[in-house]
């Protein structure tokens, strides 16, 4: 299909986070854009203050009937009422991955993909390259805290795309330049067993066209087939990129960037979390293969402010840190709590975790469990469900029975509030990717009311 002949486009669950930034993308080639989300959000509000038409029922009366392409999610069910009145009229329908690929098919497309981390090294890439002046489109998985947006355009033809490892979309793409940044199991719904998951991501891998950018360590490096690879680690020497003397100050990290034995200099990365220098390093290595300068990089990631909802400080004062994360994976889990405890070594560290997915808690309960009793204490929310039904037994009980801990409680949302107002607070950290976010400003005002 050629995108400069669609003039109208219907999207189906145009409020997740990917879906918007396609929406945007049309919105700002002057085509005609509508669609349908179950509810109002922050970015469903900021889309119809851009121009958009979007309705919040499931309702044929709404919807376009003269939509050129129709795009949904695969969060959206099968029997939706809109997506099934479309097929039946015939209507071209499409997944938002298969957009995805038609647009990366016309530039020379950067994509990061992997179990974490991929949110902060594609934004970070792509504010590293507009900052710049490189240039670049974005389609990232969150919204950049520098620029309020998770889409942007530029006349350059390069893109930075997160791609999506759920219901195996990233394999649509076939990218200039990659990141990997983990393989760890997930998705387990979709894939069956974590070997089926380690599969796509090697064909995802063999699709790259010319260099692969990929976590020091990770199983199959060896059995990667791509023209050009190059590593990074935190810290690891055997890596061709990595960090040294690292330093943590107020917050933020100073530390030397290396490549082999060389010493390139020092980077200033002014957002939280150890994982983000790591990031960091992902970062610079696509930027030196793109030929940026050093100073440039450097001045780029020393204004870089992360992504909303990613080791995001909501209060930081000399007597209270509140931060709120997307975690929703253990190892996710276990890197915001361990960033924490670098970054404030003296203090209580509460942690409020919002399962997401019963599949996610069945699998990876124990796992769960073994993350969260890092913190002090631990209040757990009932499990967010998204697309699923609930599985018999799976509840956040569940991985309340495998945790060591003794400071730990199951709370509804009322009776998380009431837990805040009666709860003197060091560091309090809200984690997962359901519905948690929405608790993150009536938490700030009780604590700012204290």
């Amino acid at each position: 299909m050629n995108l400069n002949k669609i003039h109208s486009v219907y999207f189906i669950g145009i409020g997740g986070i990917g879906m918007s930034a396609i929406a945007r993308f049309f919105n700002q080639r002057n085509v005609a854009v509508s669609g349908y989300d179950k509810v109002e959000t922050v970015l469903t509000k900021q889309l119809v203050e851009e121009g958009i038409s979007i309705h919040y029922e499931e309702n044929i009366a709404l919807l376009n009937p003269k939509a050129d392409l129709v795009v949904y999610t695969p969060a959206i069910s099968s029997q939706h009422i809109e997506l099934q009145w479309y097929q039946q009229q015939g209507f071209k329908i499409v997944k938002r991955s298969d957009v995805l690929q038609m647009i990366s098919e016309e530039m020379n497309a950067i994509c990061v993909a992997g179990t974490h981390g991929k949110t902060t090294i594609s934004t970070m890439i792509a504010h590293v390259l507009r900052y710049s002046s490189y240039g670049c489109n974005a389609f990232l998985g969150g919204i950049s805290s520098n620029y309020g947006v998770n889409y942007w355009s530029n006349e350059n033809d390069t893109a930075v795309i997160e791609a999506d490892e759920y219901d195996r979309s990233f394999l649509k793409l076939f990218p200039t330049i990659a990141v990997v940044t983990a393989m760890d199991p997930d998705h387990l719904d979709i894939y069956g067993t974590k070997d089926e998951m380690e599969k796509c991501y090697l064909q995802f891998i063999a699709q790259v066209k010319d260099t692969l950018v990929y976590k020091h360590g990770m199983k199959h490096s060896l059995n990667f087939k791509v023209p050009k690879k190059i590593s990074y680690s935190l810290l690891n020497q055997a890596a061709d990129f990595y960090a040294s003397d690292v330093q943590a100050k107020n917050g933020t990290y100073q530390f030397n960037i290396c490549n082999g034995e060389n010493n390139l200099g020092q980077l200033q990365l002014n957002i939280g979390g150890l994982h983000n220098v790591e990031n960091a390093v992902a970062t610079f290595a696509v930027a030196s293969l793109l030929g940026i300068e050093f100073e440039k990089i450097q001045n780029a990631i020393a204004t870089f402010k992360g992504v909303k909802r990613r080791f995001e400080y909501i209060i930081k004062n000399e007597n209270l840190v509140y931060i709120d994360d997307y975690a929703h994976h253990p190892e996710e889990l276990k890197m915001l709590l361990q960033s924490a405890k670098s970054l404030f070594p003296r203090r209580k560290i509460r942690v409020v975790f919002q399962p997401h997915l019963y599949s996610r808690t069945k699998d990876f309960a124990a796992e769960f469990a073994r993350s969260l009793d890092l913190a002090d204490e631990v209040v757990l929310l009932d499990i967010y469900p998204a697309r699923e039904h609930p599985i018999e037994g799976v509840n956040s009980q569940l991985i309340l029975q495998y945790m060591s801990l003794n400071n730990k409680h199951v709370l509804s949302k009322d009776g998380l509030l009431d837990w805040v107002k009666l709860t003197q607070f060091d560091v309090l950290i809200t984690a997962g990717a359901g519905d948690i976010d929405q608790l993150v400003l009536p938490i700030k005002k009780l604590l700012e009311s204290k």
